[in-house]
């Protein structure tokens, strides 16, 4: 496991490599007049609809339950790898000795031992595996295609030893296709078969590996000589007959493993019942991580360990899996396939085509880091199918929420959901040279025109926040917080309510301390972020947006936007699973004085204006609220109609509390469930000779929609007025 390196300073240089200086904590707004007088800021009810449209997966935001307490979606991941305690993350490492010193040399003759000892556990990933064995005596030449770590080597292996060559020889990795027929040789006059591998053959830019190689190294080998060879994805073939080599199930890896260790056979079916073993074949893990879960399993039922190690397994071989990734000197992955990686974490289960189109962006930024030349991005030269069997990710079709309705798209996601909040960690606190450029990269994605791109940002920084929150605030959020674009403090709000969402401590704290700055754009921020993570915390939220309320009016000259961020998030509470806490909180306060009052007021009915979308005809949510609270005779439905009493008395109010009485007896004309509401809800508005000569006039004199007569709702409405 490597050790996290510059856990909460500034990027650091990395094996002797400069890092570029921070950047001007506001690059974004360099002669960008023009788009600030675009720029303009978007509501909070439509802020948290993207938020709750374009979360990961992961995350489990806006999917109908309280936020926050470290949950993702109902379960912790595995990301943190540790605990919180005050400012300080503490990591428990548990060492995990994956691999045994391999037996296969780089080049020269394998030991017949090696091979006999691969059979015995050797999981075919093809049913027609003895007829490749077949095809190759036939033919004395054979590449095998096909993922990286999916078992090929192996595989190649075996096919010499079904065939009986003795003796086998691994040829050097390095030989090109050029220099073939000089690593073989045929067999010795009067021996056995003699066999060759090449694993992983090398084909440099320019030079693919052709049908004329293989029919060089066929004549050079004779008839008792046979080779086979191994190529990647990356790997480039003109002409070449290949046999695609897919990774065998790891359920049968690890049985076929066990079966081969001293005392397994018997203890297999035992061993495979076991529920790590079930929850480990679950995910997609590969051939040689399900070897090394079947040794582990071995020393388990010896005694000699400890169920823990079991159940942490999958969540380290995946770490480990990322670790490679990155430390690859770019001979299985070159860096603009790692920064395809770092998109597909941000942009998981996203569209494929701008996964790729901003993977270029951060590859880009990367190259000027490491060589501080023009970075040149090649248009061409990448295959979908490929570039997803070296990032374990799969590739599937799928609907995605635009503004403009649903669209089909062909997405790109991983196949263990975990590895975007791991590949993430390890990028930011394992390889802190990279940091300047993914934040660069993530200044560009906050910019973006799309709700989607801006949304997957700000969940990318909430990751990095909980691996190392004063990194992140110092270099990423504090200035997006700090822009004078509302687009950029709106992607701040976004990051520090996922960054709560993941259980990270002390957001509430720094919202309540951003209510008071001096700066209005960090009061803008903190204000809209309480409406975002208050649901868990109703009480407490409306305390601080109160705090707020009355600081912002005691100013020599109150912001009247900030203001109506105000009650903008209030009505985010009030519209939240927690809204009858907040009905309750509301009604409690509303009379403590003029902010509280505002506050109350301007957030109930900015709510009440909101239709319920799950609702037939698009009944307002507040009004659905009250039916069911009044037909469940609930204390919600009092403190409903005493709001709405209030603000219908309120001097400041009364004009807005009227509109939207009238919107929702237009609704009311068109869906009877909302009048029969209305028609209960009504009564209850009228306990005084002003508040019925109030409605009853409403009622006599509104128009109808598009400048019509009194909607005939409207007189059924008014007979069931009481008299006070």
């Amino acid at each position: 496991m490597s050790t996290e390196e510059e856990a909460h300073g500034a990027p650091a240089a990395e094996d002797g490599q400069g890092a570029e200086p921070p950047e001007d904590p506001h690059p974004e707004e360099e002669g960008a007049g023009e788009e600030k007088k675009t720029d303009q800021p978007q509501p909070a009810w439509a802020a948290r609809r993207d938020l709750a449209s374009h979360t990961p997966r992961t995350m489990g935001f806006g999917d109908g339950s309280r936020i926050g307490g470290g949950v993702f979606g109902g379960t912790n991941h595995g990301i943190g790898g540790g605990t919180f305690y005050g400012d300080v993350l503490q990591r428990t490492e548990i060492v995990y000795r994956f691999d045994a010193p391999s037996a296969l040399p780089a080049s020269g003759e394998i030991a017949p031992s090696v091979l006999t000892a691969l059979s015995a556990c050797f999981a075919p990933g093809r049913d027609d595996f003895d007829a490749l064995a077949d095809r190759l005596r036939d033919e004395h030449v054979l590449v095998l295609s096909g993922p990286y770590h999916s078992g090929r080597r192996t595989a190649a292996l075996m096919l010499m030893h079904r065939i009986g060559a003795d003796p086998v020889r691994a040829v050097d990795r390095d030989t090109t296709p050029e220099q073939l027929t000089a690593g073989i040789k045929g067999a010795e006059p009067g021996g056995g078969r003699t066999g060759y591998v090449l694993c992983d053959l090398v084909t440099p830019p320019g030079r693919p590996l052709r049908e004329a190689d293989l029919l060089a190294a066929r004549e050079e080998l004779g008839a008792d000589a046979y080779l086979v060879i191994t190529t990647g994805p990356a790997a480039l073939l003109e002409d070449v007959p290949v046999v695609e080599w897919g990774a065998p199930a790891p359920g049968d890896v690890l049985a076929a493993h066990l079966a081969a260790l001293p005392g397994g056979e018997e203890r297999v079916p035992e061993l495979l019942a076991l529920p790590a073993t079930a929850a480990f074949l679950e995910r997609h893990h590969q051939p040689r991580e399900a070897a090394r879960f079947a040794r582990l399993l071995a020393s388990y039922a010896a005694g000699t360990a400890e169920a823990t190690l079991l159940d942490g397994f999958s969540l380290h071989a995946l770490e480990r899996q990322v670790q490679e990734w990155f430390e690859d000197d770019g001979t299985v992955l070159h860096l603009r396939e790692k920064a395809f990686l770092v998109a597909l974490a941000a942009f998981d289960e996203g569209p494929y085509a701008l996964t790729a189109e901003l993977a270029d962006l951060l590859y880009a930024a990367l190259e000027r880091t490491d060589s501080r030349l023009q970075p040149a991005v090649p248009v061409f030269g990448t295959h979908i199918g490929k570039r997803l069997q070296l990032a374990r990710a799969r590739r599937f079709e799928a609907e995605e929420p635009t503004e403009w309705g649903p669209v089909q798209q062909v997405k790109a996601a991983f196949l263990d959901e975990r590895t975007p909040l791991v590949l993430l960690r390890e990028l930011w606190t394992g390889h802190p040279s990279a940091r300047p450029a993914l934040v660069h990269w993530l200044r560009q994605l906050a910019g973006d025109g799309r709700p989607f791109v801006r949304t997957r940002a700000a969940s990318t920084v909430a990751v990095l926040a909980h691996t190392d929150l004063p990194s992140a605030m110092a270099l990423i959020v504090e200035p997006w917080a700090s822009s004078r674009l509302y687009r950029h403090r709106s992607v701040a709000v976004g990051a520090l309510t996922l960054t709560h969402v993941l259980g990270t401590p002390h957001v509430p704290r720094i919202l309540d301390a951003w209510c008071e700055s001096e700066e209005s754009s960090l009061r803008w921020v903190a204000i809209r972020a309480h409406g975002m993570i208050g649901p868990e915390r109703p009480a407490e939220a409306l305390a601080a947006l109160r705090a707020a309320a009355r600081h912002e009016a005691g100013r020599p000259e109150p912001d009247p936007e900030l203001m109506g961020q105000l009650a903008e998030s209030v009505e985010l509470l009030l519209l939240s699973p927690a809204g009858e806490e907040v009905t309750a909180e509301l009604v409690r306060t509303v009379h403590d004085d003029r902010p509280a009052a505002d506050l109350a007021l301007g957030g109930f009915l900015g709510a009440c204006r909101r239709a319920d979308q799950d609702e037939r005809h698009g009944l307002p949510s507040v009004l659905a609220r009250y039916a069911r609270a009044s037909t469940a005779h609930t204390p919600e439905a009092s403190g409903i109609a005493g709001l709405w009493r209030t603000a219908l008395g309120s001097r400041g109010h009364t004009r807005d509390a009227l509109g939207v009485l009238r919107q929702w007896v237009l609704v009311a004309d068109r869906a009877p469930a909302a009048e029969w509401a209305l028609a209960a809800l009504l009564p209850a508005l009228v306990t005084t000779e002003p508040e019925h000569r109030r409605i009853s006039h409403l009622l006599r004199t509104m128009p109808g929609e598009d400048g019509a007569g009194p909607p005939p709702v409207a007189a059924r409405l008014l007979t069931v007025l009481p008299r006070p």
